[in-house]
């Protein structure tokens, strides 16, 4: 036991080294522990995401961040759960809400072991569906909630799987947006979040059910009764993936080829032209030098005020070192989560693109990371930011086939991406707190440019012409490239060192 203690304090000293923040080439002492000043009325909640609780951290680092009972709230009529891994005995225990939810479909990714225990064990009320994967070695992975109420409907992406794990051990991110229904006069007005959305919940082909909805009498729950909601307020774009082999009009709708087209109709700052990129995910697929060409491609799509594009942007990886795993609040246990073989990691191409997961601004140095995140920046502002379930794999993002002209998928993900566009008037709707804000609550003037920034910018607040939105990305940037010392987390290999609890892995 001496022996554990000892470790792990040698560990967890280790792990507090406090690396300031590198703020436009400068180390600032105001970024230290940035995420205690993360403060955000409820109005503007939308144009940015949050981190979720981490049950071992002070309360400090679990500033604005949430749970699942803080999301799944209020009188809803139905809840729709997407994702990959279910716990139905942690879910219900964790949000005993859901259990007073008259219609619940669960749409999933797990495998049968798993589907026979979740038949037996879910509410008599709940529909579970898992959606076709017509390619081999695709995944149902995305990670959403769709809560309707007698209001308007709450659109939740994420990052987490339904298991405890997830929601109390790892860096995660929730996003989280409230809609009212249109006027049912004039379902005519859609856009390009709702197309999105539609497009994508067609894709799933759930088994459709009726529910009877105060004021609109009996509903088929299907993609189409999603177009009933006003989502011209929405403040992000979707970003999803869906299996199979696209080409024409489609080519463009999932994957890395609908980042690129979005991308390519927004216009940036002269700031970014050239600036990097930032790929962070929890998981890395079999990747090869031509089809990283390609993504980089995607991802470095758009251009500046004066219409020149805004170039190449040179990639890192943020990704856990072996020691990071070791020391964290789970020990190796945490690589588990962490699932890059051996023979994927240890591409000899892969070396320049490694940088250290370091997270002291948000206290999450040892919660390993879960989220998924890519980013274009410079210094502490960011062009965009993608949060989402993709991993970097091409099964995730698609890769690029006959002659470029058809995009191969192999999984279903989804992400929202958010861009410098202009403020939009309702953004601040709930449904659960009476509607719309008060006059005097919300600050934001309409038609305003939002400038995303991260916690560490220390630039002035909001001028005349733009709205600083900040998000909590968290790690710092820029990255920290790997030392010769660093080795990058492989699941698949033997480390002896023992962690915090005394384990080698595998154990």
């Amino acid at each position: 036991m001496h022996g554990k203690k000892k470790a792990r304090e040698v560990c967890q000293e280790e792990a507090s080294e406090m690396n300031m923040l590198h703020n436009n080439g400068q180390e600032t002492n105001s970024s230290a522990e940035a995420i205690r000043q993360f403060r955000v009325p409820k109005h503007k909640l939308p144009l940015t995401f949050r981190l979720m609780r981490v049950r071992e951290l002070p309360a400090w680092a679990n500033s604005e961040a949430v749970s699942i009972s803080d999301v799944i709230q209020g009188n809803v009529l139905v809840a729709i759960l997407s994702n990959y891994m279910v716990d139905m005995d942690w879910l219900l225990s964790a949000c005993p809400t859901l259990k007073r939810i008259p219609n619940v479909l669960v749409i999933h990714g797990e495998g049968d072991g798993t589907m026979e225990y979740m038949k037996r064990s879910k509410l008599a009320n709940w529909i579970l569906h898992k959606p076709s994967l017509p390619i081999a070695y695709g995944t149902h992975h995305s990670k959403a909630m769709l809560l309707v109420y007698p209001t308007g409907v709450r659109v939740i992406v994420h990052t987490a799987n339904l298991i405890s794990i997830d929601w109390n051990n790892k860096s995660q991110g929730l996003w989280m947006q409230d809609f009212p229904w249109k006027d049912q006069n004039n379902l005519g007005k859609d856009g390009g979040f709702e197309n999105d959305l539609v497009d994508y919940l067609s894709a799933l082909k759930w088994p459709e059910f009726t529910v009877n909805i105060p004021a609109f009498g009996s509903c088929k729950i299907n993609s189409s009764f999603f177009k009933k909601f006003d989502y011209s307020s929405a403040s992000v774009r979707l970003i999803a993936s869906v299996p199979g082999y696209h080409s024409g009009s489609s080519l463009r709708k999932w994957g890395h080829m609908k980042l690129r087209t979005i991308l390519q109709e927004c216009t940036f700052s002269k700031e970014f032209q050239k600036s990097p990129l930032i790929y962070q995910f929890s998981s890395l697929g079999s990747l090869d030098e031509k089809w990283m060409t390609e993504f980089a491609s995607s991802m470095s799509a758009g251009v500046t005020d004066d219409k020149k594009p805004l170039g190449i942007g040179e990639p890192m990886i943020v990704w856990p070192n072996v020691e990071d795993v070791r020391c964290s609040l789970e020990g190796y246990a945490a690589g588990s989560a962490i699932p890059g073989p051996s023979k994927n990691v240890e591409k000899e191409f892969l070396k320049k693109y490694w940088a250290r997961w370091k997270a002291n601004h948000t206290g999450r140095c040892r919660a390993m990371p879960h989220i998924k995140t890519f980013l274009r920046y410079n210094g502490q502002s960011l062009a965009w930011f993608l949060l989402t379930s993709s991993n970097l794999s091409k099964a995730a993002w698609g890769t690029l086939q006959k002659n470029n002209s058809q995009l191969m998928i192999r999984s279903y993900e989804l992400g929202v991406l958010f861009l410098p566009s202009s403020v939009k008037r309702g953004c601040g709707f709930s449904c659960t707190n009476n509607g719309y804000p008060s006059e005097d609550e919300t600050s934001m003037h309409e038609g305003k440019k939002i400038k995303l920034v991260t916690l560490a910018w220390q630039g002035k607040g909001n001028d005349d012409s733009s709205e600083v939105i900040k998000l909590p990305v968290p790690y710092e940037l820029p990255p920290k490239p790997y030392s010769p010392e660093d080795i990058p987390w492989s699941w698949d290999r033997r480390y002896t060192k023992k962690d915090i609890y005394g384990q080698v892995w595998p154990r």
